[in-house]
């Protein structure tokens, strides 16, 4: 997808009912298999969910390019590919989102979902989210109408069985949240702008802005696992083997959700069903090797700032990796990991005459006691670094 220059054509007719010049010229000719090799780069496994991912965007963007390029089937039936993922904390569901809006080039906004409240309330307000997509498109109205919205969380606004009153931070949202997959027109009230002469409100509509939301679902598994169980009672029941039931989740139906605690009309708009994987020992050490967006790139940089080489070895990642397995907290325990380990390294290092180290295995099981041997004595840092290099 690629924008064209503006139009920078004036003209003198002050009408203000004419329709607005298209601004730019939308192109959308990626296809599945290519959505999911761009997003193979940036994050590990998944792939069931990359090729879930993949189609659904394929799909609603060509339907946004052929719109674009006949507006006539504009008024053609169609069910807009809004997706909800699932899965633990940690196995990279806002990456995903987050490279597929830069491959295709349309603006993205993450939010989350536990800060809006019902219009009305104290707190923000979900059309807050499309005024920020606009941010994002450089204020480019149209731009911003092919946008995709991703809200982290939402398991979080599920409303409970036994609320009593009005669940403003709950339902509402959800209320809320739906006029928008719909198909609304959202106000800009605080941006009026001057046109031919006369002051207008801007409007966006959210017809072709693709949502995205995500979550934990903490307590689905069992509702899912709950209903199964029910299915298998009974002389003609099927019983399910065991390694189905240690995933629940792709067995999910609609009315799981309801139960769950969320409005029928929502999950209605929410037709693609996307499960994350928990990831092992071995995957965050792949992420660790092999990701383009691996942390170890950012320590580089740090490093490197201040004229200091570091190199991580073999032994040294995977050790990394099992320790962050530890923490049950998926990608996101890599980084804390790191900064645990060589946080004493980024503080001492810069002024000190070490130029080149290498995080070892040791460096990691034994931070303080490793940094203390490599800055008093250089004959101990050289030969590592040397064995590394050979290594390389």
């Amino acid at each position: 997808m690629s924008q064209a220059k503006p139009d920078t054509t004036t003209t003198d007719d002050t009408s203000t009912s004419a329709p607005e010049k298209k601004t730019f010229d939308l192109k959308f000719d990626l296809k599945p298999k290519e959505v999911k090799q761009y997003l193979d780069r940036y994050v590990i496994k998944q792939d069931d969910a990359k090729k879930a991912l993949a189609i659904a965007v394929c799909d609603h963007y060509n339907h946004v390019r052929e719109v674009h390029e006949n507006p006539k089937v504009a008024d053609t039936d169609y069910s807009k590919q809004n997706v909800v993922m699932l899965g633990p904390t940690g196995v990279g569901k806002t990456y995903l989102i987050r490279y597929i809006a830069k491959l295709i080039g349309v603006p993205f906004v993450k939010a989350d979902a536990t800060r809006f409240s019902e219009t009305g309330y104290v707190g923000a307000n979900v059309d807050d989210m499309i005024r920020d997509l606009l941010t994002q498109a450089d204020d480019d109205i149209e731009l911003a109408q092919y946008g995709i919205i991703y809200l982290d969380e939402v398991d979080k606004i599920a409303t409970p069985p036994n609320i009593i009153g009005r669940d403003v931070s709950g339902r509402g949202v959800q209320i809320g949240l739906l006029k928008l997959m719909e198909e609304t027109e959202v106000d800009l009230p605080m941006m009026e702008f001057q046109q031919k002469g006369k002051v207008g409100k801007r409007i966006i509509n959210t017809r072709h802005i693709l949502f995205i939301i995500s979550g934990a679902f903490n307590g689905l598994k069992e509702i899912v696992n709950k209903r199964m169980n029910q299915s298998n009672i009974g002389f003609n029941a099927t019983v399910k083997s065991q390694t189905e039931l240690e995933n629940p989740f792709q067995f999910v139906t609609p009315q799981d959700f309801i139960e769950f605690g969320f409005e029928p009309e929502l999950i209605g708009r929410l037709p693609v069903h996307v499960i994350c994987q928990n990831l092992s020992a071995d995957d965050l050490y792949y992420i660790l090797k092999h990701s383009e967006g691996s942390i170890v790139r950012q320590y580089e940089r740090a490093f490197g700032a201040y004229g200091i080489e570091v190199s991580f070895s073999d032994a040294g990642l995977h050790r990394i990796a099992e320790q962050a397995y530890v923490q049950g907290t998926g990608a996101r325990a890599l980084m804390t990991v790191c900064e645990k380990t060589l946080r004493e390294y980024k503080f001492e290092m810069p002024s000190s005459s070490i130029r080149e180290f290498v995080v070892t295995e040791t460096v990691v099981e034994d931070p303080a006691g490793e940094l203390q041997r490599i800055l008093e004595d250089a004959d101990y840092n050289r030969p590592i670094v040397m064995r590394e290099r050979v290594r390389r």
